[in-house]
């Protein structure tokens, strides 16, 4: 017996760290296989292009895809320091 999954997909939002120690933040309903995609290279980010080593330091589930794309924003609009702080949270 197969039983579909009818829940709609939790999008998350997350931040990388480039090896310049810049903060990249995305949205992605699957944050595994989003931050491959920009390891790899060609369906990242290019803004992310040769800046590796990249580490996934972040990440935070929020809802649907408007929920995501407004922290993104608001997240985007945070200082260095305070998305360090918001990093820091996370690994505590």
């Amino acid at each position: 017996m197969c039983i579909e999954n009818d829940l709609p997909p939790v999008w998350h939002v997350y931040m990388i760290r480039t090896a310049k120690n810049a903060l990249y933040t995305g949205i992605t309903t699957d944050v595994a296989r989003r931050f491959r995609e920009h390891q790899e290279g060609k369906k990242g980010a290019k803004a992310l292009r040769g800046k590796g080593p990249l580490r996934l330091v972040w990440t935070e589930p929020v809802g649907d895809k408007s929920a995501a794309l407004k922290r993104e924003a608001a997240i985007k609009k945070l200082t260095k320091l305070q998305k360090e702080l918001l990093v820091r949270s996370n690994n505590d």
